[in-house]
């Protein structure tokens, strides 16, 4: 029997990507879910899921456990608001709230960082979310048939230190820039809600920039952009999204290319240098 893969998901469509791939590598896949997070479609490509509340921790570890788990991997998107207990989609167990009296401070890589911690108390091992998906990081230079404009340029030049910045600081990996002026600096929010803020103030003809924090933590904290992503980017008139290769995963690609280049929006991907001269070639 095909060894079994423990999954833990988020919203979004990583999970479902993650347990597509596995089963294609021959595992089966046992999946965990949250209530009002996880997609439902999760079922249909996992062997086994789970529904659980966000915050069971006790329920979780020995639901993985009962099932004959060995490996795990964390995959979707669960908003820091969340995390927070905001929606109230977050009920802690006593298991949870031990754990969390015991963190200096409540920043969701933290948090992450101790369930992946817990998971290994319980010797399951937490495997990088890329181990699955190597296919899908994003490389350098333009995702579609658009690049930016020399001022375009000069914003990701403004965007991207203070971008890395703010990720060495665990603040946000994203600001938005117009004409060389930093609109949103992402915090709690989240990238989409940025993005948003800023078409609020300034309208459209932003330029986006997002990055990954200097020390990633590949089990549970890489990027991901995706379908969703070119939704905010669309409806705020947003005309380049810099993004960090090598470090982020691009969902549905051939799609994302597609709408990018039919709505005029610039992808590229940038080593986390960023780029070296105002045509971003490095030359």
């Amino acid at each position: 029997m095909a060894e079994l893969l423990g999954l833990i998901a988020g919203d979004g469509d990583f999970p479902l990507e993650i347990a597509r791939s596995a089963r294609r590598q021959g595992r089966r896949v046992y999946a965990v879910g949250f209530h009002g997070l996880t997609r439902a479609e999760l079922g249909e490509v996992t062997d086994e899921l789970t529904w659980l509340h966000l915050g069971q921790v006790e329920a979780l570890l020995g639901s993985l456990c009962g099932a004959g788990v060995a490996d795990v991997v964390m995959a979707g998107k669960v908003d820091k608001t969340h995390l927070q207990g905001a929606g109230g989609r977050l009920r802690l167990d006593a298991r949870a709230r031990r754990l969390l009296a015991d963190l200096p401070d409540h920043r969701d890589t933290s948090i992450l960082a101790l369930l992946a911690s817990a998971l290994e108390e319980q010797g399951l091992a937490l495997c990088p979310q890329t181990d699955w998906v190597p296919h899908l990081l994003l490389g350098e230079g333009p995702l579609g048939k658009l690049a930016p404009s020399d001022a375009q340029w000069r914003d990701i030049h403004a965007g991207w230190p203070i971008a890395r910045r703010i990720a060495a600081d665990e603040v946000g990996q994203c600001v938005v820039v117009k004409a060389g002026a930093v609109v949103a600096v992402e915090a709690m929010e989240g990238t989409d809600a940025t993005i948003r803020r800023a078409a609020s103030l300034v309208g459209a003809g932003t330029t986006v920039v997002k990055v990954a924090r200097p020390h990633q933590d590949p089990r549970f904290d890489v990027p991901v952009i995706g379908a969703g992503t070119l939704d905010g980017l669309i409806d705020a008139g947003a005309g380049v999204l810099a993004i960090e290769a090598g470090a982020t995963v691009v969902l549905d690609r051939e799609a994302v290319i597609r709408r990018s280049n039919r709505h005029g929006i610039a992808l590229v991907g940038l080593a986390p240098a960023g780029p070296t001269d105002l045509s971003g070639a490095g030359e």
